[in-house]
């Protein structure tokens, strides 16, 4: 016969070991999906850093239209830059719960770390890690819905001097 809560107990060690592994893989989750979007904001920056830069180039534009462009540019630059800082790998390897703090294991330090249930701490990490993350892909874009401002004074600017 069993100890009395012992089926208790044991339902809610079920139970915890069940919602540590749906909250590390909804974190990873968060991870990928802020990778995926910085991806794509990087390409969407440097199609239109191309698109700025053929019309600099290729065109006769009014000085104004280009240093108000230059502004978008700039604006366009820092974001890029923080996207860059956004994916940039953390491989401090002081956590005790990742693959930086395991490459400096051997295959028996390993193997004993292994025995404890780390999920709980690396939940902690990855969260911060994405909240970092998802600030600056935040930032980012402000910088992005920022550099249309100028954008859009810049292309008035240069119909108005074409006209």
């Amino acid at each position: 016969m069993s100890a009395p809560g012992t089926s208790t107990a044991t339902a809610m060690d079920a139970r915890v070991d069940a919602n540590l592994t749906a909250a590390y893989a909804d974190v990873k989750a968060e991870m990928a999906r802020t990778d995926n979007k910085v991806a794509l904001l990087l390409a969407f920056d440097g199609a239109v850093m191309a698109g700025l830069w053929t019309a600099g180039t290729g065109l006769s534009l009014p000085v104004a239209a280009l240093v108000v462009g230059g502004v978008a540019v700039a604006l366009l630059l820092a974001s890029i830059g923080v996207l860059l800082a956004a994916v940039r790998p953390r491989l401090g390897g002081t956590d005790r719960c990742s693959f930086p703090y395991w490459a400096g294991l051997t295959a028996e330090e390993l193997r004993a770390d292994m025995r404890q249930d780390r999920r709980p701490a690396a939940i902690v990490t990855l969260s911060r890690i994405a909240v970092a993350k998802f600030e600056r892909l935040q930032l980012a874009v402000d910088l992005i819905r920022y550099a249309s401002i100028p954008l859009v004074i810049a292309a008035g600017t240069a119909i108005g001097g074409a006209l």
